[in-house]
């Protein structure tokens, strides 16, 4: 489990296509504390990290991650937001966020409103009803608070200091994100039909 709270902005050094694909993403967290078979959060999906060195850490993504995520448009030189695994009794700043994407959402529109950024985003259309008013949302592993929903689109705002440690402070009209729907909307809609 996650919190939506980006600790590193890492970079894509290599990309390396087997079986499945092994992504190599350098880091500012100290790998020697991290396990081999710890969860991370890579912009989004939940990745076991498979092997690692000084400054960088290894992951092997699925073809059905490629797929159904923005990873299969990864690049070497790509920004990656980044997040470990919450542990019990850390605190939880965003909301509960599972790294199991659901899709992509495409960036309609990015404009100035203050010190922030205004971003309007098109979803897919399968999970569009799961976004609410003043709800969270998970873009590309970032927690969120929908400002605004009106059919298949909703609004966010990106306060200056996310725009500069996450990948938000890059990202423009036209770019897509992967998007995490929040886990209890999914729950209450499951509810709803059984009734």
């Amino acid at each position: 489990m996650f919190t939506g709270i980006v600790s590193d902005l890492g970079r894509v050094r290599s990309i390396e296509q087997r079986g499945d694909t092994r992504i190599e993403i350098d880091t500012a967290y100290e790998t020697s504390g991290i396990d081999i078979g710890a969860s991370i959060a890579c912009s989004g999906p939940c990745l076991t990290v498979v092997d690692k060195g000084p400054g960088w850490f290894a992951v092997e993504v699925s073809a059905e991650t490629l797929a159904r995520t923005t990873l299969g448009g990864w690049r070497v030189g790509a920004r990656v937001n980044l997040e470990r695994a919450m542990r019990v009794g850390d605190e939880l700043g965003g909301h509960i966020v599972s790294g199991h994407v659901d899709g992509v959402a495409l960036i309609v529109s990015a404009e100035l409103e203050g010190d922030s950024v205004r971003f309007e985003f098109d979803a897919p259309a399968d999970f569009a009803s799961y976004i609410a008013y003043k709800g969270s949302v998970a873009l590309d592993g970032v927690s969120l608070t929908v400002n605004s929903v009106e059919g298949h689109k909703f609004g966010v705002n990106i306060i200056s200091h996310t725009q500069e440690h996450t990948t938000f402070g890059v990202l423009k009209a036209g770019d897509r994100v992967n998007l995490e729907v929040d886990t209890i909307a999914r729950y209450v809609a499951r509810l709803l039909e059984k009734e």
